[in-house]
């Protein structure tokens, strides 16, 4: 009789790999008994996260304060975990307006595991290490790992690497804080739960990570002045969509027509901010733009001539 591996005892205990007495008989189940369970388990995830809510705001003001000395965010993760931390990453320039360097997402193995998993990448703290200095990690950037389980050599690596160079360093899992065994700034820890389909993350840990991350980016942005009332204001108008939504945001804030704001719009070079400031506070494109400046690019500050200043 063969002796498991320690590997096998550890992977036993995950609270991401139990099984879910709730879905045990799924695979007898009809289409609509299918879709009633994974419906009902999926309820379960906003919960999960809005535990760890004190968490998320700490996280996000560690990041705030990064993005306002010159830090950047990078995400570090393996599977499902890496690709929701790319997902997030790449949604910021267009939505945001910021440098596709701000926010980064890592994954093991590298670009071809966006596409085809690559399963063995991870299984090497190494690599989480390497990926951090090729990407020019420094002591003034935070690195946030993502890993349902909290176990994933590369995700480890990647977070004792960033200790080193001083990182602030922040975990997304969705493994109960006892069983999170690196040491970080902040553990978020959404526990969900086993999934339907035992150990399939991509299902409820990847739901709780990617409302996780959706949370992080914009509380981090609004808190820098990219949205007004509720509206992303620094979006770019990079398709047919977003130059429509751009001369919508106009519209609803100015009261203007769609002709009006058209022109307004170009009047600020396309920029929602500018056209906003150039009505709200009746003056010309280069005011609005000084006072934008002043402002730290919060409309509101630009409206009343305020300048900003960090509390």
């Amino acid at each position: 009789m063969s002796t498991a591996p320690p590997l096998f005892s550890e992977i036993q205990k995950l609270a991401t790999e139990q099984r879910n007495p709730r879905s045990a008989g799924i695979d007898t189940a009809s289409v609509r008994e299918i879709l009633e369970i994974i419906s009902s388990e999926d309820r379960l995830v906003a919960g999960a996260v809005y535990t760890q809510i004190d968490q998320i705001e700490e996280a996000v003001k560690i990041i705030e304060h990064a993005f306002r000395h010159g830090g950047r965010l990078f995400y570090a993760g393996a599977g499902t975990s890496g690709r929701l931390g790319i997902l997030d990453a790449s949604e910021c320039p267009p939505t945001f307006g910021t440098k596709p360097d701000l926010v980064q997402g890592l994954i093991a193995g590298g670009l071809p595991a966006v596409f085809q998993s690559q399963e063995g990448a991870e299984d090497l703290e190494e690599g989480g290490k390497q990926a951090l200095v090729d990407a020019g990690v420094g002591s003034v950037d935070v690195v946030c790992g993502i890993a349902a389980s909290s176990r994933t050599p590369y995700v480890i690596g990647a977070l004792k690497y960033a200790k080193t160079l001083g990182c602030k360093t922040l975990f997304i899992t969705c493994a109960p804080l006892a069983d999170v065994s690196i040491d970080v700034d902040v553990p978020i820890c959404a526990v969900v739960g086993p999934e339907v389909v035992m150990g399939s993350t991509r299902m409820k840990s990847g739901t709780a990570q990617k409302m996780i991350l959706n949370m992080l980016t914009t509380a981090s942005m609004i808190r820098l002045g990219k949205v007004y009332e509720n509206m992303m204001v620094d979006l770019q108008m990079t398709n047919a969509k977003l130059v429509e939504r751009s001369k919508r945001t106009v519209m609803s804030v100015t009261g203007l027509d769609y002709s009006e704001a058209t022109t307004l719009l170009g009047q600020a070079d396309g920029h929602v901010k500018t056209a906003l400031v150039i009505h709200l506070a009746s003056v010309d494109q280069k005011e609005a733009s000084l006072r934008l400046e002043r402002a730290a690019g919060f409309v509101r500050l630009a409206v009343q001539n305020k300048s900003y200043s960090l509390s």
